[in-house]
Parts: C-alpha cells; sequence; structure tokens
C-alpha cells in the first residue's frame, strides 16, 4: 500500500477530487494547509504599504492506496491539479505497512 500526498492549489480542489474518484478512490482526507516552495510566497500592497506572504494557501489531500491503484491516481492528480504556473504542488508517495479498521478490524487492503 502507498500513502499518496498531494499539495495543490485551493481552486484545483473540485477537480482533483473529481477525478480521483473517476478512477476509484473510495475516501481520502482533505487539510487546509500553508507554506511557500521556491517561489517563496509573494509581495502584496495594501493600503499603500507593501507586505511580503510567505505562507500561501494550500489543500493537502491525503489518500492510502493499493499498489495497482498509485499510477492512475498520480495521473489523474497530474492532469487536474496542473496549470502550468508556478505554485501547483508537489505529490509525494511514501509505503505504507498496514491499514486498520478501527470498527470492523480488518487490515491491509480490506481496511480501504
Amino acid at each position: 500500500m502507498k500513502l499518496l500526498k498531494c499539495i495543490i492549489q485551493p481552486h484545483r480542489l473540485e477537480e482533483v477530487k473529481d477525478a480521483l474518484n473517476d478512477v476509484g478512490i473510495k475516501g481520502m482526507t482533505i487539510t487546509e494547509v500553508k507554506g511557500y516552495g521556491r517561489q517563496r510566497g509573494h509581495k502584496e500592497i495594501y493600503r499603500g504599504l507593501e507586505y511580503n506572504i510567505f505562507f500561501l494557501p494550500k489543500i493537502e489531500i491525503e489518500v492510502v492506496l493499493d499498489e495497482p491503484m498509485v499510477d492512475a491516481a498520480v495521473k489523474a492528480v497530474l492532469e487536474n491539479a496542473r496549470t502550468g504556473h508556478i505554485g501547483d504542488g508537489k505529490i509525494f508517495l511514501m509505503d505504507v505497512h498496514n491499514a486498520i479498521r478501527i470498527r470492523t478490524g480488518e487490515e491491509g487492503p480490506d481496511a480501504l
């Protein structure tokens, strides 16, 4: 099993969520986060004063997948989160050793 963690722009959430649902993802966790990457934030002017905004709003999506679904899920995120501009985000893949459904005690891919 793999943990797919995606950091995307907030306005791309619905498209990414729908695309993941279309490839068979049954559940996901969404978190509103703030951060910056290479762009190091941006500058805004408010009432004539310039402010540096270092932490930009982003959305973090976490999904635990069985191995055969990983490529389709990554492709769905790439196609639907990409705008072609700086700040589109990142995708991380990590190994998951086990998953346990609390209600039933099911383990492994059955718990997903």
